[in-house]
């Protein structure tokens, strides 16, 4: 039986549906986002890390395999951010974008990843493939408006850390200083973090070590804790 052909079915069948994730990880220079380089590796342009869409995977599990192959890490803080799907961003195909933004702290992903990806600061990003910039500043956003109503910045920390280093991850996500007695009397009183009986040696005074405490209600005790 001869199949029926009309331009909508073949719309619906060259369209080329993809997950991309946006990577955050944070170190001593500031907020990094994982790339992937493509054409000429001497003057390459970049791109998100993705991967297709597979017929017997879900949305979820395309974009947390496509995490693990970059990141090393089996679990990691991993959200949908939004769907592109503009008819004229890819001249060559219908091309359908399911993007995710996804939170590692630098410590705990693999130093080499696949396909030459490497880590870029959000400030100064290198050439970008289509609307990826446009996906970036989005990421960007949407991560700095759940700092202010969650503790997901606590993904982007090692399990220990000083207030010095938590307060230095709120500055460089939100890209400005934050007083310094305000931030952890705010902090503190949120009670979202407890001491260890870690301490970190270095110049001056040892540090005392926090951890993020397992039974805190983030998402009600940070709201608006960083306005």
């Amino acid at each position: 039986m001869q199949s029926l052909s009309t331009p909508e079915t073949n719309a619906i069948l060259s369209t080329h549906l993809e997950v991309r994730v946006v990577i955050f990880s944070l170190d001593t220079r500031g907020l990094q986002v994982l790339l992937r380089p493509l054409a000429d590796p001497q003057h390459p342009i970049w791109e998100l890390p993705g991967q297709a869409v597979g017929l017997d995977q879900s949305l979820d599990e395309s974009a947390s395999h496509c995490l693990t192959h970059y990141s090393g890490l089996q679990e990691s803080y991993l959200e949908q951010l939004y769907t592109y799907g503009d008819v004229k961003r890819c001249h060559e195909k219908r091309l359908v974008s399911v993007v995710y933004f996804a939170l590692i702290p630098l410590d705990k992903a693999i130093f080499k990843s696949p396909d030459h990806a490497c880590w870029h600061a959000v400030e100064k990003l290198p050439d970008l493939l289509l609307d990826t910039g446009d996906i970036l500043a989005y990421a960007l956003r949407r991560l700095r408006y759940k700092l202010e109503y969650s503790a997901v910045g606590f993904e982007l920390l090692p399990d220990n850390f000083s207030l010095s280093e938590l307060q230095s991850t709120y500055e460089k996500i939100l890209g400005e200083k934050l007083d310094k007695r305000n931030f952890r009397k705010r902090i503190l009183k949120a009670d979202i973090i407890e001491p260890t009986p870690h301490q970190r040696l270095g110049e001056g005074r040892p540090a005392r070590l926090y951890r993020y405490r397992p039974d805190a209600v983030a998402e009600v005790k940070t709201r608006r804790l960083f306005p």
